[in-house]
């Protein structure tokens, strides 16, 4: 077996995943070397799978790197956690300054952070990519997230928007940041994915439980709701499922336990969120519906002992068609509060991180081959090229005047939901975000007063009511009670 450096880019990792980008690289001709932990998977994977394509085989992480053109470029799909470490440590000896470890698994941005400061320290680069798009994506055209040490761009571009989904003849990857924002952004990506299952499950549950509509009827108002502002790849394969059949011709659907997993990006999201202070209210529902679910022995006894509304005639008097199309308008401007949101933290966790993120590339990238990928992303990308500084999504007008038209269609379905007794958590917290951020004032001064009455955590007064003897941005405690002192205790401003 020759080691003449032949090969464009190694992969390591032959899982479903590995083995699908393998192939796509080879497509669009580049040699890839290809390894794996357990070498007999190489050897079924070139006599099988690769079988006359542009791909060779590596027994040894030493033998992979011998055969790769310089700089190396050797992408990691293996599981995150302490394997991509134990890899690392494995490719470094055999690697030279300048060379190129990609993690394309669903690593935690911080252990990007980390490793990617631990390998430029000895000289190498480092991109830490988000993939999204599954297998097929994987396949035949992922979106990708790189980021990391800058200078590997330039070296993994012309093989990652080669390879990637294209949205209007454009490439679904563009360059992210640095250090660890390729995996950020693929960590919102996910948490934005769980808010948009958890919003079409709540639409789906009123159809079924406020309409009475059979699986056939709901696949209806997906395929028309597709046909429109809320083209996406989740409302489309939402229509396939309500439609499919079990062998005895009921809704499979409708056999599925009623419990969700997750793997943790939706809550490492939710955690970020609470980290930066940033109120990203509906992917933090979105995962809580989740462990909720998780709850079903407990549910089943509480749903013999809890009661909800009474049900009436009010519901027969529903104009369905109508509701559906109300539904529909909801949905959206719930979706376009849930992205708002996931922007607001990116731009934080780039003043944080001091990452230079493309909000438009981003927008770009998820426009094709990932599971979010949906028609109103191009609108998206169009407001932030407008506007680079666009200090909220919900401030651009062709945003602002979608939620003006959804509104009172948004309003009268929650409500009619709250009445229904229809649990909606993500519709619910999506509104309450947005009346909350369009309110010029909130009811936190009585907040902090009740903080400095029982703490002496300070408040500040109003620039209106400032002068002598109340201080322009200064903390203050007042003792209310006449029977307190005057010493504070520390303060906290969110």
């Amino acid at each position: 077996m020759s080691d003449t450096a032949i090969a464009d880019f190694g992969l390591i990792g032959l899982a479903v995943m590995g083995q699908n980008l393998v192939l796509n690289i080879a497509d669009h001709g580049f040699t890839v070397v290809a390894y794996n932990r357990t070498v007999e998977k190489v050897d079924r994977f070139l006599a099988n799978e690769a079988k006359g394509k542009n791909v060779i085989g590596a027994h040894s992480v030493e033998e992979l790197c011998r055969k790769l053109k310089r700089p190396r470029k050797i992408m990691l799909l293996v599981k995150a956690g302490k394997a991509v470490d134990d890899f690392i440590e494995q490719i470094i000896p055999h690697i030279e300054p300048g060379d190129i470890i990609i993690d394309g698994g669903n690593s935690h941005f911080p252990d990007s952070i980390r490793r990617a400061k631990y390998l430029e320290e000895k000289g190498f680069l480092f991109v830490g990519c988000g993939v999204s798009g599954g297998e097929e994506g994987a396949r035949y055209g992922p979106s990708l997230m790189p980021g990391g040490s800058p200078a590997a761009w330039p070296h993994v571009k012309p093989i990652f928007q080669a390879i990637c989904a294209k949205a209007d003849s454009e490439p679904c990857c563009d360059w992210v940041g640095e250090t660890g924002a390729g995996h950020y952004v693929k960590m919102v990506h996910n948490g934005i994915e769980y808010g948009d299952m958890q919003l079409i499950c709540e639409a789906y549950h009123i159809m079924k439980e406020g309409l009475h509509l059979g699986s056939d009827e709901i696949a209806d108002a997906f395929a028309e709701w597709n046909k429109g502002d809320l083209d996406s790849f989740l409302i489309e394969i939402t229509r396939d499922i309500m439609k499919f059949k079990d062998a005895d011709g009921t809704p499979l659907v409708e056999k599925i336990k009623d419990m969700a997993g997750q793997k943790g990006t939706g809550k490492w999201t939710a955690i970020s969120a609470l980290d930066l202070g940033i109120p990203v209210t509906l992917i933090g529902e979105a995962v809580f519906a989740r462990t909720l679910s998780a709850l079903k022995s407990e549910r089943v006894r509480a749903s013999k002992i809890l009661s909800g509304p009474k049900r009436s005639g009010h519901q027969a008097e529903i104009d369905k068609t109508e509701f559906l199309s109300k539904l529909g308008q909801a949905l959206y401007a719930s979706k376009l509060v849930s992205y708002a949101q996931g922007f607001m933290l990116m731009r934080e966790a780039a003043k944080e991180y001091n990452w230079n993120l493309n909000n438009a590339g981003i927008a770009l990238m998820w426009r094709g081959g990932c599971i979010i990928r949906s028609a109103f992303l191009g609108k998206i990308k169009e407001a932030y090229t407008n506007d680079t500084k666009l200090e909220n999504l919900l401030f651009d007008p062709f945003f602002k005047n979608a939620v003006d038209k959804a509104q009172s269609s948004w309003r009268y379905v929650i409500s009619q939901a709250i009445l229904m007794g229809i649990p909606i958590p993500a519709f619910s917290t999506a509104l309450a975000f947005y009346d909350g951020y369009r309110h010029a004032k909130l009811p936190a001064n009585l907040l902090q007063a009740q903080r400095d009455y029982f703490g002496a955590h300070t408040f500040r007064y109003l620039d209106e009511y400032t002068d002598d003897k109340h201080p322009k941005d200064r903390d203050v405690h007042i003792n209310w009670t006449g029977h307190g002192g005057n010493v504070s205790a520390s303060t906290y401003l969110a």
